[in-house]
């Protein structure tokens, strides 16, 4: 039976162990030979006879030998009496060598060769709080009552306005990849009331910043019956609070590898309307949006003022948001929208929706926008869709903040921008 290697300093003294792996280092010395074997959970120690055949660094091995205590090796356990099997043939040399404790390479080259040099130890450990937080999400919202969706990604008109969508031949008609679930969201929670999804979206923009990406996870969450857009900044908070958890509880490792802090979760998180968030930014009144910037100054100030690296601005101006989001029904100018800000950088949207038909075609018309495009969408609010809101988390600017990545391609596995289309 297989041991991990990180079960093996649990191993009885004297007992047979198969480990499989990959070699991580060889090092031959006079007398002996040391082989590192890397499985996903760790690192173990193998003692050979000097002069040994190991295959090369990166072939896949089985390692059958005996549990022996070692003060100085990983855990206090090591294997010695071992055979070692090649369980494919001998791997290439790699383009980084992935055994020492950093990788010293250039984006470029780590990206170019991201099959290889996601095996570092701690370029995984990087996704591996990726993957704790979306264990967090969905538990969190899992006990909310939530329900986990997956909706097309080939729509027929673009969701949000102003957003360049990437279009494709479908079957001989034009279609377009989602630029978010946004439309089939809100039409389930007419179905479910409260929905989620874990998937990617697509934005043919052509930015080419360290903080944007043509394909991205989004974590995506509707809820109705709520009262107003409050409702879903407390949704919100659990859901980041829960992500946080999954941290702490899944990737503890991670953690300790990379050596990051990991925020903290205000019991409430700080609320700036937007006219206060310009004044703080110092930016001008007839601002319609905050530029990255603006989002630095008040990531400072949530931090100065409430010890928080969180902060959410509400109230954009309703001209410069999606055209379902909910206006302000006593300040119509505006809406009932809001952004969170992580460190500094903005890291959700989200909004109360409107939920009527007859302010669907008065805010269609209003904008100028077609009916028919939307269609499909705007006919499902005459058949009852309740008070609803939701929002939307980018999972690579997530990871991105957390571990401090001064490019956002260093936290994604095959990243998809304006000049990348492999590997």
């Amino acid at each position: 039976m297989r041991s991990l290697c990180s079960s093996l300093p649990t191993a009885e003294p004297g007992s047979v162990v198969t480990l499989e792996g990959w070699v991580h280092r060889r090092r031959e010395l006079a007398r002996v030979t040391f082989l590192v074997v890397r499985d996903r959970s760790g690192l173990a120690q193998v003692v050979l006879p000097a002069g040994t055949d190991v295959p090369p660094e990166e072939t896949p091995i089985r390692v059958v030998g005996t549990a022996t205590a070692n003060a100085q090796a990983p855990g206090g356990v090591e294997v010695t009496e071992a055979t070692v099997t090649a369980l494919s043939e001998p791997a290439d040399t790699p383009v980084v060598e992935l055994w020492r404790p950093t990788l010293d390479a250039s984006l470029p080259t780590l990206l170019d060769h991201a099959a290889t040099t996601w095996r570092h130890p701690q370029q995984r450990a990087k996704w591996e709080l990726a993957a704790a937080s979306l264990r967090g999400f969905r538990s969190t919202l899992d006990d909310q009552g939530f329900t986990e969706i997956a909706t097309p990604k080939f729509v027929e008109s673009a969701t949000e306005s102003g957003a360049n969508v990437f279009a494709v031949d479908y079957f001989g008609r034009p279609a377009y990849l989602a630029q978010s679930p946004q439309f089939y969201k809100q039409q389930l929670v007419g179905v479910f009331e409260r929905v989620y999804e874990v998937g990617p979206v697509f934005r043919a923009e052509p930015h080419d910043t360290v903080r944007h990406l043509a394909e991205y996870v989004s974590l995506d969450v509707e809820l109705g019956f709520i009262r107003d857009h409050r409702d879903v900044i407390a949704c919100l908070r659990d859901t980041v609070a829960g992500m946080v958890a999954g941290i702490h509880e899944h990737a503890g490792d991670a953690v300790e590898r990379l050596g990051i802090t990991v925020p903290e979760v205000p019991a409430e998180l700080p609320v700036l309307h937007f006219r206060e968030a310009l004044e703080i930014a110092g930016a001008p009144a007839d601002e319609p949006d905050l530029n990255p910037g603006h989002e630095r100054a008040l990531g400072e100030w949530a931090m100065r003022e409430h010890g928080s690296d969180f902060v959410v601005v509400e109230g954009y101006p309703t001209a410069s948001r999606a055209f379902y989001s909910h206006p302000d029904p006593d300040e119509p100018h505006w809406s009932r929208s809001f952004d969170l800000l992580f460190r500094g950088l903005e890291l959700v949207s989200g909004a109360q929706r409107l939920h009527r038909y007859a302010d669907y075609v008065a805010t269609l018309e209003q904008r100028g926008y077609p009916y028919e495009p939307y269609a499909s969408y705007v006919e499902a609010f005459r058949r009852g869709i309740p008070p609803h809101g939701g929002f939307a988390i980018g999972l690579e600017r997530w990871v991105a903040r957390l571990v401090e990545a001064a490019n956002i391609r260093e936290v994604t596995l095959f990243p998809r921008d304006l000049h990348r289309l492999t590997p």
